[in-house]
């Protein structure tokens, strides 16, 4: 399975610094890469899943508003950058290659019920979220699926906060990941996933530290930096 690595390289937004972000063309550039996962967002638009990452289309399209206020083929029209159209969660999955995982980040409401009903079939998906209500939500639909609590910022206790949904791994920023907290994590029996790292040492670093991947907007720099 492919979360099984020693050390996973995790496409970020597909390869975000490579190709327009979560688009088709940034996740088959991570493909070509050789990544071990990719990573996307998703919010909950008609029942469908749409691959994106603000509430809002303003950042990564050429339109305006919340995403909440378009129909999926109306989404879709929109250009997310170099002429690509915004994916639904259905069309990536369908073209990831064998052994490559899958990181669905929960963003608006009733992702956690959506991705819920959807991920029963692929044993290489990771959901997580920042906000730990929708986390638990999805952990209660699916207590087989393998989940983790997103930080950005310190918290008082984010073993707790994983350990409480059983949690796979704790993804945190490369700002926040100490060698203090990655160990006191490690300890707590938690892997640990780091983003957004884009440098070459930096990776080596973190695998020194016992982290078990990143996520990076450049698969194709760190890939290099740790092979060997």
């Amino acid at each position: 399975m492919s979360f099984d690595g020693n050390f996973l390289i995790i496409g970020h937004r597909g390869a975000a610094g490579l190709a327009p972000e979560n688009t088709m063309k940034a996740f088959r550039r991570a493909f070509a890469c050789g990544v071990d996962a990719v990573e996307l967002d998703v919010h909950a638009l008609d029942s469908r899943l749409a691959v994106i990452h603000d509430a809002t289309v303003d950042r990564t399209t050429n339109g305006r508003g919340p995403v909440s206020g378009f129909s999926v083929a109306e989404l879709k029209n929109l250009d997310a950058g170099d002429g690509e159209a915004i994916p639904l969660l259905e069309e990536v999955v369908e073209a990831l290659p064998e052994g490559v995982g899958l990181n669905i980040e929960l963003k608006g409401p009733g992702t956690d019920k959506l991705v819920a009903a959807v991920s029963h079939d692929r044993a290489n998906t990771l959901v997580s979220s920042r906000d730990l209500r929708r986390l638990a939500a999805f952990r209660r639909a699916r207590p087989d699926a393998m989940c983790a609590p997103v930080f950005r910022f310190p918290y008082r206790d984010m073993a707790g906060a994983a350990r409480a949904i059983d949690a796979w791994s704790v993804n945190i920023r490369n700002d926040i990941a100490t060698p203090r907290r990655i160990g006191r994590l490690r300890d707590a029996g938690f892997r640990v996933l780091v983003f957004t790292v884009n440098d070459r040492q930096r990776a080596l670093e973190l695998a020194r530290q016992g982290v078990s991947g990143v996520f990076t907007d450049f698969p194709d720099r760190v890939r290099l930096s740790t092979d060997g």
